[in-house]
């Protein structure tokens, strides 16, 4: 690992309680990147690039990589909740700018979030009990506010849980689908077959955008710096060996699926991997394996909604939202008003879209944050700090940058209008903020 030396290590003044070891880190990156994400976008994957499931997820790996070493640095240099609005207000010195890549950051959390209560209220909890979607949305919402106003702590271990069952279940798919190779009925050759009609190149680069976000998730765990245990030594091992376990596990699932089940029909699935369970026909009942999905989708919005809590508190301690954001649980140390009102922006976006729409503009929003953040750490490398850090090689973020410009260009214009009103709305509450902000603050916010 590339370091910097400082003078001595950094001791960092928080607020909130560090509870969160080295391991307990890598575990809230990999449950958060191995979300909804691999259960509910392969059939999409096979419809644009075929059989070769496999490509886009490693080409989305290489690229999520790219921005994750300019967390990695910036995380380690300055380990406080706030994750990009920290690192754009250090190295733009502007608050407006700032507070818009906070604000994505935090529109993109929120909207996951929602995305995320859409898919556990779908098909997947319908396969167990029979209950309407729209309030089981509302009810698991407020049962994730509920776990995440506990503490990070108990959080984190209900992830640790989580994780393990949601990790069990797409290596329970690779076993599967040998099971089916091992018996005959299976064809690898359909790993490397692209979907007709179009160029390989195309479908690669269509499939690449949608694995992208299947990778996005590594990003919140910045919001939890201020609370992990020595963050400039344990956050660069946690990032990077969690998305380098997703990626292994997601490249098998795809291999594993393209193996097992023609690409026409995972393609046609709402369900794609219930299609390799059905085919391997081992005696597994499919509400099982539903359940498996379910704890995923669970905990990936569990730890998103913990990144958009903490998120806010930064934000709110930084000058950039109104300071009721930042209060906290007496003895918790929970940022508990910024639960309540992320919670509640949650439960209003599951009313105004369905989970495509809003895991397109997850993506989109959150490309803005990474490109902000590429720069920002090649614009804050003249600022030294007193405690040793990772440096990343230049060449990467620089590579960062231009791997985000070239997703934006993918994206549709209803996904691009849809971003475009909820930065407006951003731009808006900050005009309103700022001057219902003392002039004291305001300064202070803009140092």
């Amino acid at each position: 690992m590339s370091t910097q030396a400082g003078t001595t290590p950094e001791v960092q003044v928080t607020g909130l309680r560090r509870a969160i070891s080295g391991k307990l880190l890598f575990l809230f990156i990999l449950g958060d990147v191995l979300g909804a994400g691999i259960y509910a976008l392969v059939g999409v994957l096979a419809g644009e690039v075929g059989g070769a499931i496999w490509v886009p997820f490693t080409v989305a790996l290489v690229l999520a990589t790219l921005t994750a070493a300019s967390y990695a640095e910036l995380v380690t240099k300055y380990p406080k909740a706030g994750g990009a609005a920290v690192f754009a207000q250090r190295a733009f010195r502007r608050p407006v700018v700032s507070f818009l890549v906070g604000f994505s950051m935090l529109a993109a959390g929120v909207t996951s979030v929602a995305g995320l209560a859409i898919a556990f209220s779908g098909d997947y909890l319908g396969a167990l009990v029979d209950v309407p979607a729209l309030p089981a949305a509302l009810v698991f919402l407020a049962l994730v506010a509920l776990l995440n106003m506990r503490g990070i702590k108990d959080s984190l271990r209900a992830n640790v849980a989580m994780t393990v069952i949601e990790v069990g279940g797409l290596l329970l798919i690779v076993a599967l689908a040998a099971v089916v190779l091992g018996r005959g009925d299976g064809d690898p050759a359909r790993t490397l077959e692209f979907a007709p009609g179009r160029s390989a190149v195309a479908g690669i680069l269509a499939a690449s955008v949608l694995a992208f976000y299947s990778f996005v998730g590594f990003e919140t765990s910045a919001n939890v710096a201020e609370e992990a245990v020595d963050p400039s030594r344990t956050y660069p091992r946690a990032l990077f060996g969690g998305l380098a376990v997703a990626g292994v596990v997601y490249v098998l699932v795809g291999l594993a699926v393209s193996t097992a089940v023609a690409p026409d029909r995972i393609a046609s699935s709402s369900g794609p991997l219930l299609e390799v369970v059905r085919v391997a026909d081992v005696g597994l009942p499919g509400w099982l394996y539903s359940l498996i999905a379910l704890i995923a989708v669970a905990n990936g919005a569990l730890l998103t909604a913990i990144m958009c809590s903490r998120l806010t508190y930064g934000m709110a301690e930084e000058g950039l939202l109104p300071r009721v954001l930042g209060r906290v649980l007496p003895n918790r140390r929970t940022p508990w008003v910024a639960i309540v009102v992320t919670t509640l922006v949650s439960m209003a976006l599951i009313l105004t879209g369905d989970l495509a729409d809003l895991a397109a503009t997850v993506v989109l929003l959150l490309l803005f944050v990474f490109i902000s953040t590429n720069v920002a750490v090649l614009v804050l490398r003249r600022d030294r700090v007193g405690h040793r850090h990772y440096r990343a090689p230049t060449v990467l973020p620089v590579l960062g940058v231009v791997a985000c410009v070239a997703l934006l260009t993918q994206q549709e214009a209803g996904v691009w209008l849809r971003a475009a009103i909820l930065l407006a709305v951003g731009a808006l509450l900050y005009a309103v903020a700022r001057r219902a902000v003392p002039a004291e603050q305001r300064a202070r916010a803009g140092r």
